[in-house]
Order: C-alpha cells, then sequence, then structure tokens
C-alpha cells in the first residue's frame, strides 16, 4: 500500500499564505491534493500541517488530516525528511499499513498525473530507496561565469572555458515536485538525491514558487497553457 503525504505548513513569509492562496480559481495546495486523488495510487492522501485553516481546506478537498504537526518541525529551518518521517510514525500508530511514500509538495500547479505513475514504476523496477523528478539545466553548467574581483567576467570553470557546450556532459536539477521513497528510506536515509533514481520531466513544466515574482511568472506560465 501507498500513502501520499503532503508538507503544508502555515508560516511562509515571502509569499504569505502561500499553500493556500488562490491560484488560477483555487487553492494551491489543491493541484497537489487532486493529481494525488486522481493517480490511483495511494489509498491515503494526507495533509501536514500545524495549521486551522490549512486542515480545513485539506478536508474539504478529501484529503485527510489525521493529526496535527508538532511547531519545532513547522518553522522555517526544518527539513523535508524529518517532517515525512514524523508523519510515517504517525500514521504507522494509527495502525495503517504501507510500504511506499510519496512526499508532495504542496506548491506544484504543474504536477501530472503521469509523472507520479511513471515515477512510481520507475521506483520499483529499479529497487531504489527513492525516485523524484528532474529536468535538464537550459545551459551547462561547466561553462557557468562569476563576476571576479577586477570586473571582469571569468569562468567557473576555467577548463571548459574552451569546449563545446556539445562536448560537455548534461546536468540535471531537482524539479521540487514530488519524492517517492520507500517507508524504510524515509525513515534511515536522509540522502535523499544520492540515493534516488530520477525520472526526467520538460522543463516548461518545472517552477519553483518561493517569490512574488515566482507566483507571477507561474500564473502566465498556466495562462499560456490554458490558452492553448
Amino acid at each position: 500500500m501507498n500513502i501520499a503525504i503532503i508538507p503544508a505548513r502555515g508560516g511562509s513569509k515571502r509569499i504569505p499564505r502561500k499553500n493556500i492562496k488562490a491560484f488560477c480559481g483555487q487553492p494551491m495546495i489543491a493541484y497537489a491534493v487532486k493529481a494525488a486523488q486522481a493517480s490511483g495510487l495511494f489509498e491515503h492522501v494526507l495533509v501536514s500541517t500545524e495549521d486551522v485553516e490549512i486542515k480545513t481546506i485539506a478536508n474539504s478537498l478529501g484529503a485527510e488530516t489525521p493529526f496535527t504537526r508538532p511547531a519545532e518541525l513547522a518553522n522555517d529551518f526544518t527539513a523535508t525528511v524529518p517532517v515525512v518521517a514524523h508523519a510515517i510514525q504517525a500514521c504507522e500508530a494509527l495502525g495503517w499499513q504501507f510500504s511506499n511514500v510519496c512526499c508532495i509538495y504542496p506548491g506544484v500547479p504543474f504536477i501530472e498525473v503521469g509523472d507520479l505513475q511513471g515515477a512510481f514504476a520507475k521506483l520499483t523496477e529499479r529497487g531504489a530507496d527513492y525516485c523524484f523528478p528532474v529536468t535538464e539545466f537550459p545551459a551547462a553548467i561547466q561553462r557557468a561565469l562569476k563576476h571576479s574581483s577586477n570586473g571582469l567576467m571569468a569562468p567557473i570553470y576555467p577548463e571548459h572555458e574552451l569546449t563545446r557546450t556539445q562536448d560537455l556532459e548534461a546536468a540535471f536539477y531537482d524539479a521540487g515536485q514530488f519524492y517517492w521513497g520507500t517507508k524504510k528510506a524515509w525513515l534511515t536515509n536522509s540522502r535523499v538525491h544520492s540515493s534516488g533514481v530520477g525520472y526526467d520531466i520538460p522543463s516548461w513544466r518545472v517552477v519553483d514558487i518561493d517569490t512574488p515574482a515566482d507566483w507571477e511568472r507561474a500564473e502566465r506560465m498556466a495562462a499560456s497553457l490554458q490558452a492553448h
């Protein structure tokens, strides 16, 4: 059995109440909840939060909130793995039996059901601890530049200044949407990136919404997709 855990605290600073702020007509968290429900992969779709309003909205969407996240796991410095581990332990205390857990971030308006399904298939096929979506950097990171003290630009990797882009190895980054993992991995292995396999998704479906400018960009992306 699988469960989905959506970690959604109430204290976001740069975009106040980000996780339940209206995005294209519905609370932001609704995209994560609805994708998990539509995937057909989960016995339980639950939200881990310390916030009463988030609980109410999550419940209205059909998600479960069987426990309250402790305040010490809802601050600006708490990493994802401890939050998921706490949720797993709370669910086990309720008598739930499950083998795999998908942590789905609440701010993912471009998440797709097929990605959840494909990444789960890859997790099980590879027997990995984790599987998560990745996308390719838009430019070769080996050709990255920096501002030097003399006012000129300087290559961070001088050895590749004259290397052709097509001769450089492709580099990828975490799309920041969701993380499949075995229950054991979430409880014993916090190194998600180096213990997981990547599931490739296109860069046009990846946006990290941390600032008001990010939010505006995401809304423009959504409007463009709806127009087509």
